[in-house]
């Protein structure tokens, strides 16, 4: 007899077997063993109960929300926080009242993100928030349970929400715009009942995760009545965009630069995204041209128009795609190609004297109430301690925490973000502000036109008073030099050498930036938010989008030239994460290609400082030069 079976039938194996067995169960899990009903409907209590503690009731404004990091950031829609100015309050089922910030606002998606201000506990410490757990919203299925929370017609007086359940009965929906905001791109269309006042209020799969956040509803003309047709934005639109809500943007959704339309191809009995009209763009410089057909975006399949807005729809301007495209070619059948096109903006926006972006139509307007809804509060008003309340009070403390500028969100929040990436790539790479002295690279260089190795050296002349700054680059024999404050510079020296897009330049604002940060640049800079940066690879790999890296960006501009610093996240064999200034774009044109300074293999060079030993100089997306350097002299 085997062990196991031994064990088995031992006596006082027997006896604590059957006592177990002739134990009375809980009724709960009596009634859940015999009807599997019951089981679910436990599970779905318990789950409710969960994350019921990170639904906010927005009071400034009338809606719902939603916390997603235990530091108050929380997400709700555009059109509840519309108006109400940088200071909000909201509650939480917990009973209290917060005071919230106003940080990034997207227009056009109908989102917002908002940061609640944390309670002190006993030891004056912040009191961290209950939030809700991201899923991945690419997975939920037409026929899958969801429920939403939130506060429909303000009934959440003590901040309890209100939960409805019901089916996820469609997916990549997408909802025309409504006088150019508030377009659902991609978007989650449910059953579960989605009414006014659940505007901005989570969307929860069965395990409670986080899938969405609800915004539009089909509602009844009469009496705005839900019809069992509401939309939540998806959560992997959203996450797009997080990096630029977090550094404090008024955001812009993406354009392509050219429209299209949808053809029946009768031969292969399918239908066609023809590219129908073209204007100077991206794109149009990528080789994109009129009657081509788009069959990817970011590596999803697009067949019609409908597909080709839901998937261009969720990502931000100037992000950098990959768009496959097939061209017929007479009597050769036809070609396919897939090129990285950068995307331009949604919105057309107005410019003050120096350029910079005025907010699309000004201040808005404060909105109306609701049917059946109380006007919310003014902003600075205090809402007392209800929905809608009028009582007076002290200036919220969250103004401290705000600063309104034209075209930002919160300025002050932005001026935060880029100190903060300006301070990490300081410890990581030393200090460069003390190296004014002359600066010297060199190495063997790979020249990508002529396909061939050659000696490269770049020179930085030191940066003195009363002396001009030079920059020389020698190769392969060649000497080429800049002087940037020559007052007769031509536009041709700007972009020397001939086919780099402007190496010289880029190099003397790569100085710049790595010796004065924002100092540099006497307009200033600002952080720009996230974006994807792809490698500098020699040949084009089959597929981009697998191959992009996360990018914090930072823009400047001097003289004319706009540049943005792409600085990335890298974790060392010690585990420690640092920043690295990954990539340098100057451009000297807004209408064409940038000169791309790719910087990598960050190494010590001494006196605490570190340099990158691979420059890859890159222009209209070929690699002009890469210089691998043997050697940094820093005085």
């Amino acid at each position: 007899m085997s062990k196991a079976k031994a064990n088995e039938n031992h006596p006082d194996r027997r006896s604590a077997l059957a006592a177990l067995l002739m134990a009375p169960l809980a009724p709960g899990l009596a009634l859940a063993l015999q009807d599997p009903i019951a089981l679910e409907e436990a599970k779905r209590i318990e789950v409710v109960k969960r994350v019921s503690p990170s639904v906010v009731a927005v009071v400034t404004g009338g809606g719902s929300g939603v916390v997603i990091s235990p530091d108050g950031y929380a997400l709700t829609n555009f059109h509840v926080v519309q108006g109400q100015g940088g200071a909000l309050r909201c509650g939480l089922p917990d009973g209290n009242l917060y005071d919230a910030v106003l940080v990034g606002l997207d227009k056009i998606g109908d989102v917002a993100l908002i940061k609640l201000l944390p309670k002190k506990d006993k030891d004056g410490k912040d009191t961290p928030f209950p939030f809700a757990v991201i899923g991945d919203s690419d997975t939920v299925k037409v026929g899958d349970w969801s429920f939403a929370m939130g506060n429909p017609f303000l009934l959440a007086a003590d901040f309890t929400p209100t939960v409805t359940f019901g089916l996820v009965s469609g997916t990549h929906r997408y909802q025309y715009p409504e006088r150019g905001m508030f377009e659902y791109t991609d978007c989650i269309q449910v059953d579960t009942s989605i009414n006014p006042g659940n505007s901005g209020g989570p969307l929860f799969d069965m395990n409670g995760k986080l899938v969405g956040i609800n915004g539009r509803g089909s509602f009844d003309k009469r009496g705005r009545v839900n019809s069992g047709v509401g939309y939540a934005i998806t959560l992997n639109q959203i996450l797009n965009f997080m990096g630029s809500l977090r550094s404090g943007l008024l955001v812009d959704h993406a354009s392509l630069g050219a429209t299209v339309a949808t053809a029946n191809d009768e031969e292969v009995e399918r239908t066609q995204v023809l590219v129908s009209n073209l204007i100077n763009s991206d794109a149009e410089r990528r080789g994109l041209a009129l009657g081509d057909e788009i069959i990817r975006l970011a590596g999803r399949r697009v067949s019609t128009v409908n597909q080709f807005k839901n998937v261009l729809g969720i990502y931000p301007k100037g992000w950098r795609l990959p768009v496959t495209y097939r061209r017929r070619v007479e009597g050769a059948g036809s070609q396919t190609r897939q090129v990285l096109v950068r995307l331009m903006g949604y919105e057309k926006r107005e410019v003050d004297e120096s350029g910079r972006p005025i907010a699309p139509g000004g201040k808005p307007a404060p909105r109306p109430a609701r049917p059946g809804q109380p006007m919310p509060p003014k902003p600075g008003e205090n809402p007392g301690e209800g929905p809608g309340g009028k009582e007076e009070g002290p200036p919220s403390p969250a103004l401290k925490l705000y600063e309104e500028k034209a075209g930002y969100a919160n300025f002050l929040v932005n001026k935060q973000k880029r100190d903060e990436a300006l301070a990490g790539l300081k410890n990581a790479m030393g200090d460069l502000a003390s190296a004014g002295g002359l600066w010297t690279a060199k190495g063997k260089g790979f020249l990508g036109e002529k396909k061939m190795e050659a000696p490269v050296k770049f020179e930085w002349s030191e940066l003195a008073q009363g002396k001009p700054e030079i920059i020389r680059a020698l190769v392969d024999g060649v000497d080429f030099a800049l002087e940037p404050l020559k007052p007769d510079l031509t536009a041709q020296a700007l972009r020397d050498p001939a086919g780099s897009g402007g190496m010289l330049t880029a190099l003397h604002l790569m100085r710049l930036f790595l010796a004065k940060g924002e100092k540099a640049f006497p307009q200033g800079m600002t952080h720009g938010g996230e974006t994807p940066l792809y490698p500098p690879l020699d040949q084009d790999p089959e597929d981009w989008w697998p191959l992009r890296k996360n990018a914090q960006v930072l823009e400047g501009t001097l003289g004319g030239t706009r540049a943005l610093a792409f600085i990335t996240e890298e974790k060392g064999t010690d585990g420690k994460v640092w920043n690295r200034l990954a990539c340098l774009e100057v451009w000297l044109a807004a209408d064409e290609d940038p000169c791309e300074l790719h910087l990598d293999r960050v190494k010590p060079v001494g006196g605490g400082r570190s340099m990158p030993h691979l420059i890859t100089v890159r222009h209209n997306q070929v690699n002009f030069l890469r210089l691998e350097v043997d050697s940094w002299e820093l005085r």
